[in-house]
């Protein structure tokens, strides 16, 4: 195996004996021959047009592919053969056959065979040029990113045909020799423009279902009773799961990514949504054993889970680990029975942080926040968010937030902003120092928010004084990034290490035409931002 598509990456450069995120050679062969099925069926999915069952499956095939998403090979093995079917219905849709190595793509009848073909698809197969190939990853992982957030889009109603037919288009470009370099770099910053449209999209399906996000206090204390403990992306899932245990003396905590659901007004008015357990993903091992109750994931992050829990884990959607029960569809009463029978949870209060500072919430006091820039209240705004991971390194960004001057404001956004959340960095004339505007996809509230300040100050997002910080592990951030670089957003600095996918050639490139730079200490930074 080998795979570099997550800031873990062994030794920085790729994992090619069994995955730090837990994946073993044959689930990694596996999701590369998923990934290379689907290049196949874009080829003809790009003929046809829309059709709305390749183009679903598509992007839980992409989606299945992000770090720490599916681990159980007959799921993805599963994946495959659908692929192919589709794939044949396409070819008989558009008439002829697509004159391509890849269209003649068949998969083996056993998963073995499926293994083996897998590994004659890895991603150093891609392509010959290690820059191409490196642009390729950097749009492969875009890819995966952007199918995440349309997954959760999708799973609301909401999709794109522009950007299905891009999603479409640009697998099948992977499979094309003809192209260059620089079609590549088009075509990932064109990721980027409509990683923008979906991530817009998204919003609009959690506000329309849910309400705009309030700034919401959380407890990160447990009530007494029965709990469920909810990790992942998916406010739907969690929506059903609420109304199915309302009245059940069931008590639903949030972990990880799922925090800021507490801030919508569509979730918060069920009061069993009591609170919030753990911190981010990689601390799940340590802090799952603590939790009695039952523990469904609804998206990626799961970790290999520790046998004292393993009974009371349960996952979702398009995650999966083998020989954990999986729920399919809405029924959750396998978990609601499971945490009925597990043992009680004590009452025992702790701190209570904010979330909830979505861009409607913020820009509702823009008044203030423009005033309070205007008088030199507030000096500089700095954006440090992004994944949280286990590797060292991240207290950078702890140090970070604790250094920056009392009069700087703080955004913060999906799970790297457990790092800090729990501190105490106080306010500026009644604004909050540390506003959190909620989960990695809601980079579209930061995006408009900077819109917003840039539009009031007359000037463009790179002259308003603001820095953007980021920390980074999967391909959602890769999508974000390439999203921030399609607006043209410069100066961003990135870590804690760099993407291993990243050759130095296609470094100097986004060094030169945007001035991204990794990050060093956070003395250094904060003087070379500040001055």
């Amino acid at each position: 195996m080998f795979c570099n598509q997550c800031e873990q990456a062994a030794n920085g450069t790729g994992c090619n004996i069994s995955g730090v995120c837990g994946k073993k050679p044959d689930v990694a062969a596996l999701q590369d021959h998923l990934v290379y099925g689907l290049k196949s069926l874009a080829l003809y999915a790009d003929k046809i047009g829309r059709n709305a069952e390749i183009d679903r499956f598509t992007i839980e095939g992409l989606f299945t592919t992000v770090t720490n998403v599916d681990f159980e090979p007959a799921r993805i093995g599963g994946m495959i053969k659908q692929c192919y079917e589709l794939k044949e219905k396409a070819k008989a849709a558009y008439g002829s056959a697509v004159a391509n190595p890849a269209a003649d793509w068949k998969p083996a009848e056993d998963l073995a065979g499926m293994v083996a073909q897998g590994e004659a698809h890895g991603i150093n197969t891609q392509h010959a040029n290690e820059d191409i190939r490196s642009v390729i990853e950097i749009l492969m992982y875009g890819l995966k990113g952007m199918a995440a957030y349309m997954d959760h889009a999708m799973i609301l109603g909401k999709t794109d045909d522009q950007v299905m037919a891009f999603f479409q288009r640009a697998l099948a470009a992977t499979t094309d020799a003809n192209l260059g370099l620089m079609d590549f770099v088009g075509l990932a910053m064109e990721c980027g423009q409509h990683n923008l449209t979906v991530m817009g999209l998204l919003n609009t399906a959690h506000t329309d279902t849910y309400g705009h996000p309030v700034p919401t206090p959380v407890q990160l204390g447990t009530k007494a009773g029965k709990g469920i403990l909810v990790s992942g992306h998916d406010l739907k899932m969690l929506e059903e799961l609420l109304k199915q245990t309302e009245g059940k003396g069931i008590n639903i905590y949030t972990h990880g990514e799922m925090l800021p659901a507490h801030g919508y007004p569509g979730l918060k008015k069920y009061s069993h949504l009591v609170g919030n357990f753990g911190g981010a993903w990689q601390d799940q091992a340590k802090e799952f054993p603590t939790f009695p109750g039952a523990i469904i994931f609804n998206t990626n992050c799961i970790q290999r889970p520790a046998d004292s829990y393993t009974d009371r884990l349960f996952t979702w959607g398009l995650v999966a680990w083998p020989g954990i029960k999986h729920i399919d569809g809405w029924d959750f009463s396998a978990v609601i029975e499971k945490a009925l029978e597990s043992p009680s949870l004590p009452e025992n209060p702790g701190q209570e942080i904010l979330t909830g500072f979505g861009h409607n919430a913020v820009l509702g006091v823009a008044d203030k926040v423009i005033a309070a820039v205007k008088s030199g209240d507030i000096k500089h705004f700095f954006l440090v968010g992004g994944c949280d991971g286990a590797k060292s390194g991240r207290n950078y960004y702890t140090e970070f937030a604790e250094k920056a001057p009392k009069d700087t404001v703080i955004l913060t956004l999906a799970c790297g902003k457990y790092r800090f959340n729990k501190l105490d960095f106080g306010d500026i004339g009644g604004i909050p120092r540390l506003l959190d505007i909620g989960q990695c996809n809601d980079a579209y509230s930061a995006i408009q928010i900077a819109v917003a300040l840039a539009g009031a100050f007359n000037c463009g997002v790179n002259d308003l004084p603001l820095s953007m910080v980021l920390s980074w592990y999967e391909q959602k951030a890769v999508v974000i990034l390439l999203t921030l670089l399609h607006l043209g957003i410069k100066n961003i600095k990135i870590g804690p290490s760099l993407p291993a996918f990243i050759t130095p050639n296609v470094l100097n490139f986004l060094v030169e035409n945007f001035n991204i730079g990794p990050i060093t200490t956070a003395d250094a930074d904060l003087k070379a931002i500040l001055g």
